[in-house]
């Protein structure tokens, strides 16, 4: 028997005639869910860490320096602010409120006129104005009490000059200048001496 020549296979049969030809053998198919999920898996990300980067800067950057800021502002205006909210207190609306220039200013040579309440002339008796004003003194004259020997002659006075104002007159540019100049020239001339010598309201309110 003759032996077979070494290293070489033996070559395939061939297919029988009329036999169908053999099937190619099949790849496997990429995964489609694994490649989708990889695709989509940036925008995913990006729109879950948005609004956590946002909160981020906004809790931890924008709101500090805000707050900074807002406790660097009543430092820089001093104690005003409190002051002016403390005389704006207790007031109604539908109010028409004034303040003089120089409030506070009244010293130790001063005397006080407290809530003083008139009907406005013109009005029938259906609008009121009600102040307090203080009234300082020339510094060789003790106004106190000179005018608390006087008091009621100069609230007679003070009645006198407010009652004579109209609502005109009070919404005027400039009118509560003049009202205060007329007061202390009506004191000065009551008392037939220069006594009073600044008004400064402190409360003014016409209803």
């Amino acid at each position: 028997m003759a032996a077979k020549p070494e290293g070489k296979e033996p070559a395939p049969a061939a297919p029988a005639k009329g036999a169908p030809p053999p099937a190619p053998e099949a790849t496997p198919a990429p995964a489609k869910g694994a490649s989708g999920l990889g695709a989509w898996l940036p925008a995913i990300v990006a729109v879950v860490l948005a609004p956590l980067a946002t909160w981020g800067v906004a809790e931890f950057v924008l709101l500090p320096r805000l707050a900074k800021q807002l406790a660097a502002v009543p430092a820089e205006s001093g104690a005003a602010a409190p002051e002016a909210a403390k005389s704006e207190g207790g007031k109604s609306e539908g109010k028409t409120k004034g303040k003089g220039e120089g409030e506070g200013k009244a010293t130790e040579n001063s005397y006080e006129f407290k809530d003083i309440t008139v009907n406005l002339a013109g009005t029938m008796g259906t609008r009121y104005l009600r102040t307090t004003f203080i009234v300082t003194g020339y510094k060789n004259v003790d106004i106190k009490a000179v005018f608390d020997d006087q008091s009621a002659r100069l609230k007679d006075v003070t009645i006198n000059v407010l009652s004579s104002l109209t609502l005109a007159d009070i919404e005027e540019p400039g009118a509560k200048n003049v009202l205060r100049e007329k007061l202390a020239a009506a004191y000065n001339q009551v008392l037939n001496k220069r006594v009073a010598e600044q008004v400064y309201l402190t409360d003014f309110v016409i209803q």
